[in-house]
């Protein structure tokens, strides 16, 4: 099998970020996670638990313990471009948790358990964001709940509550029941947070308009809002009728004022306003990354 080296500006930004987002798990683990005894699921919430009772080392767990989840993973999502990534996020995150265990205090930096549920849960999700953003995983339970979000379209947050609930209930076990709440908040969170960073935070707004003046509405939408519209055709399923349906993307911000311009143009449309989670090409974000 012939491998061809893939040298480019953004794969080396890709690998970066793989690299920058490992890093801030791997120090929110030893900041925050391990001096809270809180468990935040997946492989490494597994070693967590196992380190507790047997004194490994965290890193080095995690390592062993994503090999077939790893192997799992290469099949699943993508053959060698997953494999490279995914062992480089698996590789530096456990030599990063290890490593840095002699530079951190080990009881953390706050004994608030708010506190550390809160950040740590934050910046953990940021660090997964970074790693999905550059199109890996950092293995573990990440590697199914990318499968469940790529082949069953299940968002983020929730893969990691289906994925990560009875990681947590080992810690339960392991820590205390108290614990294992926090420990569900941090997975949420967590998902939430990863989920924001890797696609992004912006929220657009849909909107069909069913009108017997579209030229008029269309045309005010344009210069007013600068926005673009494409005239759809349709038919009402009762009367057999055919009337334009519009169709445009506003900001949350323009909303008041769409429904302003369509109220004042034809009193008589029908509108329905939906929700994007984003918006590419001209006028919005560039489809070229």
């Amino acid at each position: 099998m012939k491998i061809q080296l893939d040298l480019s500006w953004k794969t080396v930004q890709d690998y970066l970020l793989i690299l920058i987002g490992t890093f801030i798990q791997a120090l929110t683990m030893r900041l925050f996670l391990i001096p809270a005894q809180l468990v935040s699921g997946g492989i490494s919430g597994a070693a967590q638990i196992i380190n507790h009772y047997a004194t490994w080392p965290i890193g080095l767990m995690t390592l062993v313990g994503n090999l077939p989840l790893f192997v799992l993973g290469w099949r699943t999502l993508g053959g060698l471009h997953f494999a490279v990534r995914t062992g480089f996020a698996i590789a530096f995150f456990s030599i990063f948790t290890d490593l840095l265990a002699l530079f951190t205090p080990a009881q953390g930096i706050t004994g608030d358990l708010v506190l550390n549920t809160i950040y740590g849960a934050l910046l953990y999700g940021i660090g997964l964001g970074f790693v999905y953003r550059a199109r890996g995983t950092s293995g573990g339970s990440d590697i199914l709940c990318r499968i469940l979000n790529i082949r069953f379209n299940v968002p983020l947050s929730q893969s990691y509550i289906y994925v990560d609930a009875l990681i947590v209930l080992l810690g339960g076990i392991a820590f205390g029941w108290e614990k294992a709440l926090y420990g569900l908040i941090v997975i949420y969170a967590c998902g939430i947070s990863a989920e924001m960073i890797s696609e992004g935070s912006s929220v657009f707004r849909t909107a069909l308009i069913v009108t017997t003046r579209a030229e008029e509405v269309a045309d005010r939408i344009m210069k007013t809002l600068e926005r673009g519209v494409t005239i759809l055709s349709g038919t009402g399923a009762y009367t057999g009728a055919s009337r334009p349906v519009l169709y445009c993307v506003v900001t949350r911000a323009e909303v008041n004022q769409l429904k302003e311009l369509v109220k004042e143009s034809d009193p008589a449309a029908f509108m329905v306003i939906g929700q994007a989670h984003e918006a590419l090409g001209e006028g919005f974000k560039s489809l070229t990354p």
